[in-house]
């Protein structure tokens, strides 16, 4: 069972995909890092909303047929996803978007 969102997405998309587990684990640190976040660090709120905006156009290239439902379901099960410890503190989803638009 993974311990933190991060782990658990990359266990999703191993399940829903043909990525191998390091495949999985850095296309999910590259859509974070262009969205912002930290893997370490990223909410369940922040991951959804990556998986939603971000993560689709990561797995097209990867030759991943309806990435976006594929990221749609990943998304769906992450707000229902309780990490251990809590969630971490950070920054909203929407503040980081507003930023990246800025730059």
């Amino acid at each position: 069972m993974a311990d933190t969102v991060f782990d658990f997405v990359a266990e999703e998309l191993e399940r829903a995909t043909d990525l191998e587990k390091l495949e999985a684990r850095g296309t999910i640190r590259l859509a974070l890092k262009a969205s912002g976040f930290d893997p370490r660090e990223v909410s369940t709120e922040q991951m959804a909303v990556v998986l939603k905006q971000v993560m689709p156009a990561e797995l097209r290239p990867r030759g991943i047929d309806d990435a976006d439902g594929v990221c749609e379901e990943i998304a769906r099960k992450v707000k229902a996803f309780k990490p251990v410890g809590g969630e971490p503190g950070g920054v909203s989803p929407e503040d980081v978007f507003r930023r990246l638009a800025r730059s």
